[in-house]
């Protein structure tokens, strides 16, 4: 079943006023706060790399809010164990048996901050949970439920005591993005408000959580006609040929490119998805996959820069193509 224009109309509707709420506390980011919930209801997940103090958590939190789900911070340092995210098997001497105590992983929004201080084992008990939504402990499965996000959080300037996400666990983010410094306005908005702790700001649910499962539902039966979905395979060919990248885009970055897109598009009110929505979440959704040219690299070049220049010369398609 294809989504009709009346459901594309309501869902953004649904959208905006997801959007209007968190902006209420996360000043002058739409954008941002656009693509986060492009991300939450594409089903994926969203790594913020940015300074300090720009309002990660901020974000991170009023998400959560709005959704009237459970959320859980889990702050990553280099002690952390696995067990200390996806839980443990406690035994109960009374019973004779094994008792399982979920960990914070279990909620709705968890968000992973600072993920890069954690160990690669730590971050490895990630890697289950992002792609199917469930942890096994001692050969025991158990779902997390949904809606399901983690929305973890990075420094890019302090690298002392970090480890490097690996490739594994970048491909699992649908989408990586930056919040930045707010523009002038913004801030003045920020700075009249400075007699309020920082995290004493809320957000009134707006949405449930069984209504993000259906909106999440509905975005995905957004049509996609067939040149779009080769214009995706020519932009993901692209970045395996540019001379710049060592590794490039893999299917389930080029999957998530068109699950976002379905989703900007319903929220743009449209029932189908065209280029532009192709566009504008190339570098959010493909950047953060490239593996550069150590020599590349060593030029400054960025993969943001390769992927700018990747849609620039890629030509999008000008007619639908008939399946």
């Amino acid at each position: 079943m294809t989504m009709t224009p009346e459901q594309a109309t309501q869902f953004a509707d649904a959208f905006e006023r997801l959007v209007h709420g968190v902006e209420q506390v996360v000043l002058g980011k739409n954008h941002v706060i656009r693509l986060a919930f492009t991300a939450l209801l594409s089903e994926g997940h969203l790594l913020l790399e940015d300074v300090p103090g720009t309002g990660k958590t901020s974000l991170a939190r009023a998400i959560a809010q709005s959704v009237r789900g459970t959320s859980n911070r889990v702050q990553f340092t280099p002690d952390l164990l696995p067990g200390d995210i996806t839980g443990v098997s406690i035994y109960d001497q009374r019973h004779g048996t094994f008792e399982f105590h979920r960990g914070p992983i279990f909620a709705n929004i968890v968000l992973a901050d600072e993920i890069n201080r954690a160990s690669p084992k730590t971050q490895s008990a990630l890697l289950e949970v992002m792609e199917e939504g469930q942890v096994t402990t001692d050969g025991v499965t158990h779902q997390v439920g949904t809606p399901f996000m983690v929305i973890a959080t990075q420094n890019p300037i302090e690298q002392a005591g970090t480890y490097r996400l690996p490739e594994a666990q970048l491909d699992r983010f649908i989408m990586k993005t930056s919040i930045g410094y707010p523009d002038h306005a913004s801030l003045i908005r920020i700075l009249d408000g400075a007699g309020q702790r920082a995290h004493a700001a809320t957000v009134a649910p707006i949405l449930s959580a069984e209504t993000v499962v259906e909106l999440a539902a509905l975005a995905r039966t957004v049509f996609v006609d067939a040149s779009i979905s080769d214009y995706v395979s020519r932009l993901v060919d692209a970045t395996r040929n540019a001379a710049e990248v060592r590794l490039g885009v893999s299917v389930r970055g080029a999957l998530g490119l068109v699950r976002t897109a379905k989703t900007l598009a319903a929220a743009n009110g449209r029932h189908y998805v065209i280029p532009d929505d192709i566009k504008v979440l190339a570098e959010p959704v493909l950047a953060h996959r490239l593996l550069l040219d150590p020599e590349s690299e060593f030029d400054g070049v960025t993969p943001s820069q390769v992927i700018a220049q990747i849609v620039v010369e890629t030509p999008p398609p000008s007619e639908r193509q008939h399946v």
